[in-house]
């Protein structure tokens, strides 16, 4: 699996975030032919090789070439993401990251998610720096991303609201809603941006993964830190994204469960563009890899466009096999993962005769008493075609021979 690790050690931007990836060896012609399918004008994008506080990195920045910045709501966001010619999980992901924002800011402003009008969020390097990030990821062919812990820095910062408190609001209510952690920065000065705090809580796993490096890209703001901001000699205001391969697992328990509980791993994807052919394949793979159950749900995601949540149940330490075979076998760009709590009742196999042959049969166990018994399908399934009987006259014998096993277990 292809992960990405952002090492925000003095903070993260829109900017910053995909200059990392420009550095670790996106094609800047790539992502500027990606950005082209989408109708935003008015900007021009550079890259250039710099080298501060002896690191060397790429410097990228969005040219606004224009002196008016539209205030942009989200519906009008979807509106152009919908027109455009990008791929459409690229378009589902970016809303995802414009209505995270939008969420955070009518909360902090006591406004509604269609009311809020985005400002620089919504300016032409934040629609640039948003949807070449989830390009860039795609380009890349990242499976997952991970992120270090967020330095967030302090002091103020001027807005569009006016001067505001570092972090800004917008900012802080993004990290709260995913519980990512930060740490003190070691500067004086706005260190997290609103459109990186968006893109890592959207995409990134808060831990440091077990990965093989294979790239290393650094990316550094526009903005140098010195005795005015109170920083460190020497601390340069950069980013590094560490490239490589490995497995993404869920955390395994502290102890052992009981034997009537245990953890399972609920995976799930939502698919708005994966055909039926697709879909069973996938099951048919899932169910071979291991996993427990796999079942398909009919929803409706935005435009009210029909579509397909596929999830599958797990044991914890297969999760991350299985969601590398989802985002493998399926056009999803995010597997969502969750430990589930399971109480569960114990189960015995037996064996019981019919005139055709022996079949299998699963006993229900609670508190050590056999409650119920039911019959193999499959058992009773190649016996039928067998003895050329019918399923159902098969299905019923083997069932009463698993009801008589399940009261002489009773009366023992």
């Amino acid at each position: 699996m292809k992960i990405a690790y952002f090492d925000c050690f003095s903070g993260a931007s829109g900017d910053m975030l995909l200059g990392s990836l420009l550095d670790a060896g996106l094609s800047l012609e790539e992502l500027q032919a990606d950005l082209a399918r989408m109708s935003v004008s008015g900007y021009r994008l550079t890259a250039r090789r710099v080298t501060r506080q002896g690191l060397s990195g790429t410097h990228f920045q969005v040219n606004v070439e224009t002196a008016e910045h539209p205030a942009r709501t989200l519906p009008a966001i979807e509106q152009l993401l919908t027109h455009s010619d990008l791929p459409t999980q690229v378009q589902d992901r970016c809303r995802s990251v414009f209505t995270r924002i939008a969420q955070v800011e009518a909360a902090v402003h006591g406004t509604t998610i269609d009311q809020v009008h985005f400002h620089e969020l919504g300016a032409v390097d934040t629609l640039v720096d948003v949807v070449g990030f989830v390009c860039a990821l795609e380009r890349l062919s990242i499976d997952a991303v991970y992120s270090s812990p967020l330095p967030l820095g302090s002091g103020t910062v001027q807005t569009e609201h006016g001067r505001l408190p570092v972090p800004a609001p917008a900012t802080l209510a993004l990290l709260a809603q995913v519980g990512a952690p930060t740490m003190p920065g070691p500067v004086q000065a706005e260190l997290l941006t609103p459109t990186g705090a968006a893109l890592l809580t959207e995409f990134a796993t808060f831990e440091h993964p077990h990965m093989t490096i294979q790239a290393v890209g650094y990316s550094f703001g526009t903005k140098e830190f010195g005795p005015a901001e109170n920083a460190p000699p020497g601390w340069p205001n950069a980013l590094r994204v560490w490239l490589g391969t490995g497995q993404v697992t869920l955390p395994q328990l502290a102890a052992a469960p009981s034997p009537e509980s245990d953890e399972v791993a609920l995976l799930a994807c939502n698919l708005d563009d994966a055909t039926g052919e697709t879909l069973g394949y996938t099951m048919d793979r899932l169910l071979a890899a291991g996993a427990l159950d796999v079942w398909f749900t009919p929803i409706q995601m935005k435009k009210n466009r029909p579509a397909t949540q596929l999830s599958v149940l797990c044991q914890p330490q297969d999760a991350g096999a299985l969601a590398a075979l989802l985002l493998r076998e399926t056009p999803t760009l995010g597997v969502r993962q969750q430990l589930l709590s399971r109480s569960k009742a114990g189960r015995e196999v037996r064996q019981v005769e019919t005139p055709w042959g022996a079949v299998r049969v699963k006993v229900k166990i609670l508190a050590g008493q056999a409650v119920a018994a039911s019959p193999e399908y499959d058992d009773c399934a190649r016996l039928a075609g067998g003895a050329g009987v019918p399923l159902q006259q098969v299905m019923a014998v083997a069932r009463r021979e698993a009801e008589r096993l399940l009261e002489l277990s009773t009366t023992a």
